[in-house]
Order: C-alpha cells, then structure tokens, then sequence
C-alpha cells in the first residue's frame, strides 16, 4: 500500500505546485498567502508519504483529497483533478490493502 499511495502524494504534491502558479494569476489573492497555502500542501503531501501505514495516515491522505477538490473554488480546474486525485487516493489505498494481503498470505505459506 505504502507504494502507491506514496506515488499518488508525490503526483499531488507536483499539481499543487502548479496549481499555485496558476492562482498567482488571481489579482484578488497575495502571493504570500497562495504560497503559504500551497506549501502546507506540498509538505503535507511529502511527510504523508512517510506516515501511510500509521494510525490516521490514511484520514489524513482523505483531508488532502478533500482540499484539492475544494481548492477548485481558486482554480477551477482542481475540481476536476481533486476528483481525479481522490479516485487515485481511493485505488491506491483499496489495492494497495490488497496487495499487502496477497503478500501476507503468500509469506506465509512459503516454507
């Protein structure tokens, strides 16, 4: 699970960064303000890769996910990858569960 969950949050953590750029287009938001946000997010992103297999790792990936698709009320386009990202999030988490079973089970047959 640990692998691809942490290959969705290193993708996120780069659409963040541009979606960033593109709010610095936004003469209503401050560049300090876009750049505070979009840094928590990126860090985020990064240490959530590290923190996936421990307690409330997962919740906290599902937080990230509901901020990228709320972020689409700043850039428009984030509902769309938001959505994308979570159905990511969603399958690396449900299959990634499943791969760690198989691999279990598999060890420990092997003499």
């Amino acid at each position: 699970m640990r692998t691809l969950c942490a290959s969705t949050l290193i993708g996120e953590f780069f659409v963040i960064g541009f979606a960033g750029l593109v709010a610095m287009k936004d003469d209503s938001l401050s560049m300090g303000t876009v750049w505070t946000v979009c840094g928590i997010l990126m860090a985020l992103s990064v240490l959530l890769c590290g923190m996936i297999t421990r307690p409330g790792g997962t919740a906290l990936g599902w937080a990230l996910q509901v901020a990228l698709v709320l972020s689409g009320f700043v850039v428009p386009v984030m509902f769309f990858l938001g959505a994308v990202f979570a159905g990511l999030w969603w399958a690396s988490v449900h299959f990634g569960r499943k791969i760690d079973e198989a691999k279990a089970r598999w060890a420990a047959q092997a003499p």
